[in-house]
């Protein structure tokens, strides 16, 4: 059994007969000495998907569920359901839209690295590569002789998220993005 330390987004945990899968975690230092930092995680219950909280001291230890992992590729959407299929035996895996709305914004047709976590064989969640590549929708005009360490300004990407990215990235472009920090890495080739 980890201690809540070791804990990452994505786990499965098992807390008061309930199977949670973890969406966030946030760390606080309480004041004063020697006290244990608190790990809130937030987590969708496996069971019926409702949101829960969580909170344990550093030191803690949590019972972890086993689960595995399969490649996936996303398939279609049917109404608010999306579909990835499985890469190796082709089944199909179904998730509402509101389980996976964070994800979805670095997820297009051409996303690479997906995938899908089973827990007991019941689909709990997506794994988003480290980084993906996605189109620039909207940005303001790029401006020539801009340096790579200038300022910033906003871009709206094809999946609607929006991020900060160098003055001379123009409309149109692809970038890459890092999806843990939600940030812009480099242009793509």
């Amino acid at each position: 059994m980890p201690r809540a330390s070791e804990l990452k987004k994505g786990f499965a945990i098992e807390s008061n007969g309930k199977t949670l899968v973890i969406k966030d975690i946030e760390i606080t230092t309480p004041g004063g000495r020697g006290g244990a930092k608190i790990y809130k995680l937030r987590c969708q219950d496996l069971a019926n998907g409702s949101k829960v909280e969580e909170r344990y001291k550093s030191d803690e230890l949590v019972n972890t569920v086993d689960m595995t992992k399969r490649a996936v590729t996303f398939s279609y959407v049917d109404g608010d359901e999306y579909i990835f299929m499985d890469n190796d035996d082709y089944s199909q895996f179904t998730f509402k839209q509101d389980e996976i709305a964070d994800e979805l914004l670095f997820i297009n047709e051409d996303t690479q690295g997906l995938l899908v976590l089973l827990i007991n064989d019941q689909a709990a969640g997506i794994e988003l590569p480290s980084s993906v590549e996605l189109i620039i929708e909207e940005t303001d005009p790029s401006i020539k002789g801009a340096s790579a360490s200038a300022r910033t300004k906003p871009a709206r990407l094809s999946t609607g998220l929006t991020v900060q990215v160098p003055e001379y990235i123009a409309t149109g472009d692809k970038v890459k993005v890092n999806t843990t920090e939600r940030k812009y890495m480099s242009r793509a080739d």
